[in-house]
This record gives structure tokens, sequence and C-alpha cells, in this order.
């Protein structure tokens, strides 16, 4: 009974020194920090205040460039959980990845139907798409794996291209557009914590 005993306790203790020094799967990846204070698109002037990120984002899809292509974005942040627009409008910092309409519609997705996922889905898909604290391009192409606010979420990250958690890949379009609490850049699709 006592040798049956000390080989459980001996293989217990090599199970558990086993599983602690294994290496992380995920230390392969590089987790960049975030760069404190928004980051200037070239050729915009300094201090000059852009507003919160909700409001560069309604600003961006009314004129320019991108004129028309965050309405479904703007729709799904009004139909989530209050929590999505509070934190885009307060104070903390914050980085966007900004799908355009052409990436919700590839869903099947518009500003008409996306509320039909509901608050609590929508704000995690949102948040998916959040990161803490503001991280500029040249920060994000020097990440591998970018840790977003959705719990337990990340995305991979090469050449410009995101991965998400269930393989789909998203491309960068548009960078460095400046906030008062953080940064914007466009991605192509929508990048998905799982299947809806």
């Amino acid at each position: 009974m006592t040798t049956l005993k000390g080989s459980l306790i001996a293989a217990i203790a090599f199970a558990v020194f086993f599983i602690t020094s294994a290496p992380d799967a995920s230390a392969q990846y590089k987790e960049a920090e975030p760069k404190k204070g928004p980051v200037l698109l070239k050729g915009s002037p300094e201090g000059t205040p852009a507003g919160s990120i909700v409001d560069v984002a309604i600003a961006l899809n009314t004129e320019g460039t991108f004129a028309g292509q965050f309405d479904t974005l703007i729709a799904a942040v009004l139909a989530a959980d209050p929590i999505v627009l509070t934190s885009l409008s307060g104070p903390g910092e914050f980085t966007v990845f900004a799908p355009t309409d052409a990436a919700f519609l590839e869903l099947g997705l518009d500003e008409n139907n996306v509320s039909t996922l509901g608050p609590a889905i929508l704000k995690q898909i949102l948040f998916y798409h959040v990161v803490q604290g503001s991280w500029n391009s040249g920060i994000i192409l020097g990440a591998v794996k970018i840790r977003t606010v959705y719990r337990g979420g990340f995305l991979l990250q090469n050449g410009g291209v995101l991965r998400d958690n269930i393989g789909r890949d998203a491309t960068i379009i548009a960078t460095d557009v400046p906030a008062d609490n953080g940064i914007i850049h466009g991605i192509d699709r929508v990048v998905l914590p799982f299947v809806p």
C-alpha cells in the first residue's frame, strides 16, 4: 500500500512539474505596449481637438474618403449595450479597429438590421474591435498578438492583417485617425470572437 501511495504521489509530482514547466503556447506571441496620447494623422494640425472616438467616427462617415462607409458601425454602437457608447465616448484611451459597411454586408448586416443581433452580442463583437490604450500603426505592425477589450479575446497581426478567434482575416485599410480618447484604424472585415 505504501509503495502504491508513493508511486501515486511521484506521478502527481511529475505531472505538476511537467505542466508547470511546459512552454506557454502563447509565449511565441509578442505583445506590444500601447503609446500614451493620440497620434496625429500626417497633415493634421497640432492641437486641433478631434472629439471622442464616436465623434470622429461620425465625422469620418460624414465627409472625406470614408464618407458613408461607417453607417453600419455607428448603428451597431447605438444598438449595443450602452456601455459601448459610454466607453468610446469617455475619457479612457482606446484603439478601435473600425469595419466598413462593406465588411458588415459580407455578414449580411447593414444599418437597418444590425440591431437584430441584440445588445449583448453587439457589445461582445464591438469590444472585440477595441484595444485598451492608444496604439498607432507602428505599434500595431510591431505586435503579433493584440489583446482586445472583449474578455479573453486577442487578434493575431501579421503585415497589417488581423486574424480573429475563428480564423478570419481583416486587412487594415486606414491608419492613425486621432481622437481625443484614442485612435481609429479602418479594417475591411468584421473580426469575430465567435460565430454569431
